[in-house]
């Protein structure tokens, strides 16, 4: 089991995670997907709860190059970063060629029919046969039972959900078993793809610098998030290997 500071993560890549994804959804069943980071694995180290609720998802694909390097140095060499952004255009091209429909839920009202086009433009045969943007505060009871049943009548198969972590997690892993789709956890992408935020360079992705581009394009957003996961992710991930050395020194 690939695991980093207690988080447990699924070793794959982009074409198997198509492949199962795609098969899944031909058979209509509601899975949960997620991509995990160096955000996630902080949100869930500080909070137990959604640790446990992180494990039951179906998927923890590998988000981020420092995770790849952290697990192919404890010995998973085929360890690859599935990311999250380039994921969704490899499922929504996989959705394309199979026919399945898709559906985003997520963002505000502008990012999301911004998404939506330029989607419908890369992919001009792709069935969206559901969008909606919530609204910022919780749901009721109520209201979550009619987007539940508006989504099940859609008949869609596939559904991006884009909320921010770990809101999105938690919402595809609790709608699992009630929205007929597999549902993926994919939070910027919807910015990234509809081009209201910019992505990094790809040689900044390669060399794990993605975040000191996202901190310098939106300092007030992040700024606090990374000044304070980054030196803690850091301090856990050496005390956890000093812990693991002196293990082996006493056995």
């Amino acid at each position: 089991m690939a695991s980093i500071l207690g988080v447990n993560l699924t070793v794959t890549s982009y074409a198997e995670l198509v492949e199962k994804c795609k098969a899944w959804a031909r058979t209509g069943e509601s899975r949960a997907i997620a991509f995990v980071g160096m955000h996630n694995i902080m949100e869930a180290h500080d909070r137990p709860g959604f640790r446990e609720t992180l494990h039951t998802a179906d998927i923890r694909a590998i988000d981020g190059m420092p995770i790849v390097w952290l697990l192919r140095a404890q010995g998973h060499r085929e360890a690859s970063r599935v990311y999250g952004p380039d994921a969704t255009l490899a499922l929504l091209d996989g959705a394309q060629e199979s026919g399945i429909p898709v559906g985003f839920y997520g963002g505000d009202e502008t990012t999301l029919a911004m998404l939506v086009a330029e989607v419908r433009r890369r992919f001009p045969d792709l069935r969206v046969v559901y969008q909606l943007s919530p609204p910022f505060r919780k749901l009721s009871a109520e209201e979550d039972e009619a987007v539940v049943a508006q989504m099940a009548e859609s008949g869609m198969r596939f559904l991006f959900v884009g909320l921010g972590c770990p809101k999105q997690e938690a919402w595809v892993i609790g709608h699992r078993g009630r929205v007929p789709a597999v549902m993926f956890a994919v939070g910027a992408a919807f910015d990234f793809i509809a081009g209201t935020k910019r992505q990094a360079p790809r040689w900044m992705m390669r060399s794990g610098l993605e975040w000191a581009f996202r901190l310098a394009t939106e300092p007030r957003r992040l700024a606090g998030r990374y000044l304070k996961n980054i030196p803690r992710f850091l301090y856990l991930l050496a005390r956890e290997r000093m812990a693991k050395g002196d293990l082996v020194k006493a056995s």
